[in-house]
């Protein structure tokens, strides 16, 4: 491989990972929604992963029964985080689906 060559693989792997970064970064300000309950329960989370709010309806809070209320909350926040990954790797696939890379928009499950 002429230095040339490996020069021009350098130059793009950097750029490349500057796009993955600023898209990352631009995920992470990014935020989804998910309800559980008929909306009893919504919860917002950002594309870092990081669950930002939890609203819960007063009509969901029955002293009687807990696990409803505790189920509700894992149901919003499984979602919520299911569709931040979502969004990650959309972002992610806009930059890397051309590469042929697994699991980003194609490949490297879980790196993002």
């Amino acid at each position: 491989m002429s230095k040339k060559l490996l020069g021009n693989l350098m130059k793009q792997a950097q750029m490349m990972q500057e796009r993955i970064q600023k898209a990352q970064e631009e995920a992470g300000a990014k935020t989804v929604e998910a309800a559980s309950g008929g909306g009893m329960v919504t919860v917002a989370a950002n594309g870092r992963m990081e669950i930002l709010s939890i609203k819960i309806e007063k009509e969901a809070v029955d002293p009687n029964d807990v696990e409803m209320l505790q189920d509700l909350v894992a149901a919003a926040v499984n979602e919520a985080l299911r569709k931040a990954q979502e969004m990650m790797n959309e972002e992610m696939g806009k930059i890397t689906g051309g590469l042929g890379l697994p699991g980003m928009g194609g490949g490297l499950p879980g790196l993002f």
